[in-house]
């Protein structure tokens, strides 16, 4: 009966073995499946169980796509302001701190030149954790500038959308992004330079309406949610059930709303093959 019995021997064997499972490690999917945060990590944050695409940000984005993680940002320290006096269950002034403090981050939206597969690119890329990836004045003057940056220096320009729309807090100053984006938009077409926007999860609001769904070449991750308004908004605007899996990059395939969905896995090689396509053609015209 000594086997068990707490012997010292038995004691130290437990706690060594306790020692070398890290805590707090762990990723659960919306499935159910859990995976080590470090295999995640490795598999480009896509769950191997269930393939479901976790939510992530600009940083992990940039390392994912950029050669060898590394890039260059720009307009770094851009960041809003309160134009309007806003206070709602807080003041916007306070929201703006205290959500600078807890992400790290100075907007909605983070621009980055790097290279993929050795040919120089400007990506913008929004990020949900700062107020749901919200449209503001700051995220429309930064893509405006990155327009300019791949003007400038004769590069494409990709845009990864993950948004919940406009910023309330800005209210007219938010809605005047959208305009103004996509008349620099204009600008990036004459210089016959691409514009590929990437659809992540979630895409709504004024994003959709508006330059997130302007690109040459439209692409959602699978399983992305992309809409305007929310289901249950649009079922008591128009009255009707609504079909199943009506807002998913699936279905908005199938209707035509976008051209391809590509796993994150294959993003970057994708998106290698899409510039190399357009650029020669632009060289034979």
């Amino acid at each position: 009966m000594a086997w068990f019995r707490r012997t010292k021997k038995n004691i130290q064997t437990t706690t060594e073995e306790k020692k070398d499972t890290p805590k707090g490690l762990w990723y659960k999917t919306p499935t159910g499946k859990v995976i080590e945060t470090e295999d995640l990590e490795k598999n480009d944050y896509v769950s191997p169980e269930d393939d479901f695409h976790v939510r992530i940000g600009s940083q992990q984005y940039f390392e994912i796509l950029f050669d060898d993680k590394k890039f260059k940002e720009l307009d770094k320290n851009l960041s809003s302001k309160d134009p309007l006096g806003w206070e709602d269950t807080k003041k916007y002034v306070d929201r703006l701190r205290i959500t600078k403090k807890n992400t790290g981050l100075t907007d909605s939206l983070r621009t980055a030149v790097g290279e993929i597969n050795q040919r120089k690119v400007v990506i913008s890329c929004m990020d949900f954790v700062f107020i749901g990836g919200s449209l503001g004045s700051v995220m429309g003057e930064k893509i405006v500038r990155a327009i300019d940056y791949a003007i400038k220096h004769n590069l494409a320009f990709v845009l990864i959308c993950k948004s919940g729309g406009a910023r309330m807090m800005e209210a007219a100053h938010s809605l005047m992004q959208m305009a103004k984006v996509e008349a620099k938009l204009v600008e990036l077409s004459e210089a016959e330079l691409p514009y590929i926007t990437i659809l992540t999860d979630p895409t709504f609001g004024g994003i959709t309406a508006s330059f997130g769904m302007m690109g040459d070449i439209t692409i959602a991750e699978p399983g992305a949610l992309i809409g305007f308004a929310g289901p249950r908004v649009i079922k008591e605007t128009i009255g009707r059930d609504l079909p199943e899996g009506f807002q998913t990059a699936e279905f908005l395939l199938e209707k035509g709303f976008i051209d391809v969905i590509v796993h994150r896995q294959s993003l970057k090689r994708r998106l290698s093959q899409l510039l190399d396509f357009i650029v020669d053609e632009k060289k034979e015209k």
